[in-house]
């Protein structure tokens, strides 16, 4: 006697049933088994100025749907979560940034496989600091000179060792106590300027301040570098790969965007193709591909 096809469907819904199966859509397999991603930190790991903006995040914090967290979650199929916040220090790690935006921290969890981040610049006022006080010396003395290294000296590399740098030991051992079985990774800065001569006035910076600059960049790279160390993270260096793609350089060639014909509405922050790079350099250096 044959069996109606009713009566086959519900045998065999009873026969999965009786061994504890549960039918799942692949699509929903492949989201619970992607890997969990956070991006956190400042404006450069957020991509500030690039649109189109990231949907859903608060318009404060500048950040991209371009930025390197998602070029990386993309290029990989990871499941993106991405708190990055343009302005962050790392007291924002730990503190509410601003009405609405919670500790960074609050992304992690015993479940996070993967965590990448730009942080430090921000602290103490340190990068902002720099560039608008040289951008202001140099139009003083209208490119000619060195008129910020005259003026400031050791402060901004003395504020780094002395204070950024602990702040970054602190940071990254907070990101590993909650996230413990993540593989963390920080990224240091782009190269801003060209190695000697600048650009005056796309960059608003005198002739001879331009390697005082370019230390002080060196410096803080060195502190992200040292403080991940000192911690166990993964250290992402971009300053070599990005030599010769600096903010003075045509659109097209440059990965940080100048002062004066920004193609980003925040300047002297990377732009696409800098985010770009930035996260082809984290899937190499990682061993993510």
């Amino acid at each position: 006697m044959r069996l109606s096809v009713r009566l086959l469907q519900r045998a065999g819904v009873a026969f999965l049933v009786v061994l504890g199966l549960v039918v799942v859509p692949a699509a929903a397999v492949a989201q619970q088994s992607a890997l969990r991603y956070v991006n956190m930190g400042d404006s450069y790991s957020a991509g500030a100025g690039i649109v189109p903006p990231a949907p859903g995040y608060p318009p404060a914090c500048a950040q991209s749907a371009l930025n390197w967290g998602h070029d990386i979650a993309a290029a990989r199929g990871y499941q993106l979560t991405d708190v990055s916040c343009s302005g962050a220090e790392t007291d924002d790690y730990t503190t509410a940034q601003y009405s609405g935006v919670a500790p960074q921290l609050n992304a992690l969890s015993r479940q996070t496989q993967l965590v990448t981040m730009t942080i430090g610049g921000n602290d103490n006022g340190v990068f902002v600091g720099t560039i608008q006080k040289c951008g202001a010396a140099g139009a003083r003395t209208a490119g000619q000179g060195s008129p910020c290294r005259d003026t400031y000296g050791n402060s901004f590399v003395n504020t780094i060792n002395r204070s950024t740098y602990p702040n970054l030991v602190a940071a990254l051992t907070k990101v590993r106590a909650n996230a413990p079985n993540a593989r963390v990774a920080i990224s240091g800065y782009l190269t801003i300027l060209p190695p000697t001569t600048g650009c005056y006035p796309i960059m608003p910076i005198a002739s001879g301040d331009v390697p005082y600059l370019n230390n002080i960049q060196a410096t803080l790279n060195d502190a992200v570098r040292r403080a991940a160390a000192r911690t166990g993270v993964s250290f992402i260096d971009v300053a070599g790969v990005s030599t010769g793609h600096d903010a003075c350089k045509p659109i097209g060639t440059r990965w940080v965007e100048p002062v004066v014909g920004s193609t980003n509405f925040i300047p002297v922050h990377p732009n696409a193709l800098g985010e770009s790079a930035m996260a082809d350099r984290a899937i190499a250096a990682l061993g993510l591909d």
